[in-house]
């Protein structure tokens, strides 16, 4: 008998097989989760539909998180195929790759919308929506963020104040989602080599700090954060809301 048998959830930020949503939804689907998968574009249905498949996920959803009409259609769809939903991952960030190098102070307006609006709006739209799919099942919503939230890291700029807006969303919604028994919390993984993260300049040196100053002397695996995603999607953490957890081998705790 699985942790998670007779839960249903859905998977925002499947990019390929080395994304951190799909090691989560691995882990998920070990403990009996029933799974939906959202794709934005051709391209990434490519990629996502042949995963889904594979552990037996009968709902993969078009959904581009800037566009009202894709969400509503997304949770019409889980509304009409499964009445309700115990579990939502988002795993959704981007910014321009120009915003990605050289100094925060020349980030672009447009570039500072496109930013904030898919890595932090997209958390408070996809909840809004939830809600009402959630109410009266103990539902739980987890989203990724990053140490950069709350220092500085060299060539990460917008997609820093991203963070720390995205954060901030997880303990305002947990404050309004609580009294309806819906958690929400965030995980702030370590690097990890990704398609998203490998776009980010500078990004393996990044990857040598954490491996020589972190208290554990390694980075952080795909499968570490699944597993800490699988404590905050089940009962084990029925009291725990509005959190951000580090998954990174304790790399925060470190000063000079």
């Amino acid at each position: 008998m699985g942790l998670l048998d007779g839960k249903k959830g859905i998977i925002f930020g499947v990019a390929n097989e080395r994304s951190i949503a799909w090691a989560i939804a691995q882990a998920l689907n070990k403990e009996g989760m029933e799974l939906a998968f959202s794709y934005a574009g051709e391209a990434l249905e490519s990629r996502v539909r042949p995963l889904a498949e594979s552990i037996g996920s009968k709902l993969v959803i078009p959904c581009d998180v800037t566009d009202d009409a894709q969400i509503d259609s997304v949770f019409d769809t889980l509304s009409k195929e499964w009445g309700g939903i115990d579990a939502l991952v988002h795993s959704l960030a981007f910014a321009r790759k120009e915003e990605l190098k050289g100094d925060f102070v020349d980030t672009s307006r447009e570039g500072f919308r496109i930013a904030l609006d898919v890595s932090a709006y997209s958390l408070v739209a996809l909840a809004r929506r939830a809600r009402a799919l959630m109410e009266g099942r103990a539902g739980s919503i987890i989203t990724l963020s990053y140490y950069g939230s709350v220092k500085v890291i060299q060539n990460y700029n917008v997609m820093g104040v991203a963070k720390a807006a995205l954060e901030a969303s997880v303990r305002y919604l947990a404050s309004d989602l609580g009294p309806k028994n819906i958690r929400v919390n965030a995980i702030s993984a370590g690097p990890i080599k990704t398609l998203a993260a490998m776009g980010i300049a500078g990004f393996r040196s990044i990857l040598d700090q954490v491996e020589t100053k972190a208290p554990l002397r390694r980075n952080v695996t795909q499968e570490d954060v699944a597993k800490t995603a699988l404590y905050l999607l089940s009962g084990l953490s029925s009291g725990v809301t509005g959190e951000v957890v580090y998954v990174d081998s304790g790399f925060n705790i470190v000063g000079l």
